[in-house]
């Protein structure tokens, strides 16, 4: 019964949400025109409303996907704070800026193996699983926040990688980079790519949205059946179940092919993890943590921001899409590509395309 009712309101607030999206999108056009940043189609010719003029990226698909069973393999640990175990994986390169990838909500390094072939072409990437997902720990009862995620980033580019790093974040991984590059006071961060970022932990912090205000009462009721531990573990088995994986994979996903069993396979196994379970309820119930609309102004180094227009959790036209789309016309330090036809998880979604955007960034990222 509680397994039925979490499952009707999990499609209920997907319905309603996609519902206003393809409305809201038919009253506008899909030919919206983003003014004072570039605006990034399929074939990924970018327009400039500043310069008036179109130019054509570089292709970045050369690197091919890695193994997962190559990445678990070269993967190492890391003890932060001297009690939690932290996995990640590192492919040396040459001496350009290091590069480190952080993974959205209940995803891990192997999310990346699209990219980091690609990308270890000219960098020194690092990949890092965040404390609660992957194969790092999950310690029993312990709050999550968006916050200790920043710290762990910035521990991590502080003993592991020391040289300033460019940060490579998806959803909640991008805001936690967010948060890291606000913080630190030590220029460990040389630039943001920020791939469809997260206004918070959970949808408590997009409460400006009238659609999440609609869904509130949903989202308290979900919250207390969370609380309650027999309640949680049978709504985290429905959750991790690999049909519904798929199925929720296929609702944020643009391009449907990139969702196969592999991918499914990567989200699924570490929900078996001891401790699993608590992590997740901790981030569905805790709090959102910092607002980026406070943290972006604070931040000087470049930000290249990569956006999947296809996404039903930050979509374009929600207030966390808004926000970030309007930020080149007011940052100088700030370019936007919106990727049509692409999801949630740009990178592993139409990992081509994010190349062809994002190596020219890095390769025309200052010196210093």
């Amino acid at each position: 019964m509680v397994v039925g009712v979490t499952a009707s309101l999990s499609h209920s607030v997907a319905h309603v949400h996609l519902q206003f999206r393809h409305r809201t999108k038919n009253e506008r056009g899909l030919d919206r025109v983003f003014h004072g940043h570039k605006y990034c189609h399929r074939h990924c010719n970018s327009f400039s409303t500043t310069t008036n003029s179109c130019t054509t990226t570089t292709s970045g698909d050369g690197g091919g996907k890695l193994e997962v069973a190559e990445i678990k393999e070269k993967c190492e640990k890391w003890q932060w704070k001297g009690q939690y175990s932290i996995n990640y994986f590192v492919s040396h390169s040459n001496s350009n800026p290091p590069l480190l990838l952080v993974h959205g909500f209940g995803a891990s390094i192997p999310h990346w193996r699209r990219n980091i072939r690609t990308l270890a072409q000219n960098s020194t990437v690092y990949a890092i699983d965040l404390l609660g997902f992957g194969a790092s720990d999950k310690p029993a009862g312990f709050s999550y926040t968006m916050e200790t995620w920043a710290q762990l980033i910035l521990d991590f580019l502080d003993e592991i990688v020391q040289k300033p790093t460019v940060l490579i974040g998806n959803s909640v991984g991008s805001l936690a980079c967010v948060i890291a590059a606000a913080e630190s006071s030590r220029s460990l961060v040389r630039g943001l790519v920020l791939l469809n970022c997260a206004g918070g932990m959970n949808n408590k912090a997009i409460v400006d949205d009238w659609r999440i205000k609609l869904l509130l009462p949903l989202l308290w009721l979900f919250d207390f059946l969370l609380s309650q531990r027999g309640i949680a573990s049978a709504i985290f088995e429905r959750v991790r179940k690999r049909d519904n994986l798929k199925s929720i994979l296929l609702s944020v996903y643009g391009n449907k092919e990139s969702v196969d069993e592999e991918l499914v396979q990567i989200i699924m196994e570490p929900t078996y993890d001891a401790g699993a379970l608590d992590a997740f309820v901790s981030i569905v119930t805790g709090p959102p943590g910092p607002n980026p609309v406070q943290l972006m102004p604070r931040i000087s180094q470049p930000v290249l921001l990569l956006w999947g227009d296809q996404d039903p959790f930050t979509p374009l036209d929600g207030p966390v899409g808004k926000y970030f789309s309007s930020l080149p016309s007011q940052l100088p330090n700030v370019t936007l590509f919106v990727l049509q036809g692409v999801g949630h998880c740009p990178h592993d979604d139409s990992p081509d395309l994010v190349h062809q955007n994002l190596l020219p960034w890095l390769a025309n990222l200052p010196t210093s």
